[in-house]
């Protein structure tokens, strides 16, 4: 690429966003992105305020469509010489606000001229955005047009059925699965699981010799989503505050707050959104026992059994073993450490040896940190954390430090 001429173009097109724009404007607009070469055209809707660009250029009652030629000029004509992270700020401009037909088109369009892995990949970035303007609000709430959702669907499943990845989504509850927030007394309020991070890391690397692509945390929670997704984008604030780089929030609705049979079916029609979105991938859930969650395990595993590897769950109501061992039959596996569930996920297969390792590492030094109020229970977290270790020390053969 030309940087100098390509840095003229950029100036140029700045130049005539300037103010008002008016249609010979518009129209220097849109010979400026026909007349770029790939490269540039890259630059410069990379470097350039799309949001405002699209809302300088208009369709007009009487005269010329210019909005509707530079749209489908970027999202159609020119498309296929787009890299993905263009295509994806293109569909973020478009999705902001309301979402009128012709951005539909639009984002269809963006959709369906992806195939295999660059679609997964086009998919994962959309989702990616840190957000609550993901990839299920995109198509499921902001595309209003049946018929165009489900031609983006059709695509995206038949995609799949040609190029699976492998892979699995790393599905995860909140409340007393992540962070002790609801039943659990055991840890101080607000206290991240010792080892909790690591096995989602290990979840999302996967079990081969080669790593899976990171980035494949989703959060599927009770807590309800406004309009506006303020709940939502506070709720992925907090967890990057706790350690959690990246992820995707799947929320609730405020009808379903109350009962564990309406939080599980209000998670199972998620999930079930969700599926459709990334049929080329697997999914293992870790829940807790205090909410609904074995319910909506169950309801995974009976209606996805081709889909969903395994269930995990946070024991935090003192479940008897001979209970654990009938669920565990179903692939329902409870624990009370995450270096008990890293020891049920390789045994399941879905991390690797040297995973459980990492975790029972990364467990011990969590719980050094936990500001606990006594000592018995300090104990008691101890002793439950040295029990799984030895399970632990069985499969990885690595004696404890110290």
């Amino acid at each position: 690429m030309d940087l100098p001429a390509a840095a003229r173009k950029l100036q140029s097109l700045r130049s005539l966003m300037t103010g008002h724009t008016d249609r010979s404007e518009e129209r220097r607009i849109l010979e400026l992105f026909i007349g770029a070469t790939a490269a540039e055209l890259n630059h410069l809707l990379l470097n350039v305020d799309l949001d405002v660009l699209f809302g300088d250029v208009d369709d007009r009652v009487v005269g010329p469509d210019n909005l509707t030629a530079l749209l489908e000029l970027l999202c159609v004509k020119r498309a296929p010489e787009l890299g993905l992270p263009v295509r994806a700020a293109l569909i973020t401009a478009l999705q902001k606000g309301e979402t009128p037909g012709l951005a539909e088109r639009m984002v269809r369009a963006l959709f369906l001229g992806l195939r295999g892995r660059e679609l997964s990949e086009f998919k994962n970035l959309l989702d990616g955005r840190g957000n609550s303007h993901d990839l299920q609000q995109l198509l499921f709430h902001d595309v209003d047009d049946g018929s165009i959702r489900q031609d983006i669907l059709t695509h995206i499943q038949r995609e799949a059925a040609a190029a699976p990845s492998g892979e699995n989504k790393v599905l995860s509850d909140i409340d007393d699965t992540f962070l002790a927030n609801w039943k659990d007394t055991r840890y101080p309020p607000k206290t991240v699981y010792p080892g909790v991070l690591q096995f989602y890391r290990e979840l999302d690397r996967g079990p081969g010799v080669i790593p899976g692509r990171e980035g494949d945390l989703t959060f599927i929670s009770a807590r309800p989503q406004d309009p506006l997704g303020l709940i939502e984008d506070r709720t992925l604030a907090t967890l990057r505050e706790h350690g959690v780089s990246s992820a995707v929030m799947l929320s609730g609705a405020f009808t379903h707050l109350l009962g564990n049979s309406r939080i599980a079916t209000m998670k199972f029609e998620n999930f079930s959104r969700y599926l459709q979105l990334y049929p080329e991938y697997g999914f293992v859930f870790t829940g807790d026992s205090g909410q609904g969650d074995v319910a909506f395990g169950e309801r995974m595993l009976t209606e996805h059994p081709e889909s969903v590897r395994a269930v995990f769950i946070h024991d935090v109501v003192e479940t008897p073993e001979s209970v654990r061992m009938t669920w565990r039959a179903k692939r329902i596996f409870f624990f009370d450490t995450y270096i008990g569930a890293a020891v049920e996920a390789f045994e399941v297969g879905v991390i690797a040896r040297d995973g459980v390792a990492r975790v029972a590492r990364a467990a011990r030094e969590d719980l050094e940190r936990v500001p606990f109020t006594s000592d018995s229970q300090r104990q008691s977290r101890v002793a439950e954390l040295e029990r799984d270790s030895r399970r632990a020390e069985a499969i990885t053969g690595t004696p404890r430090a110290g």
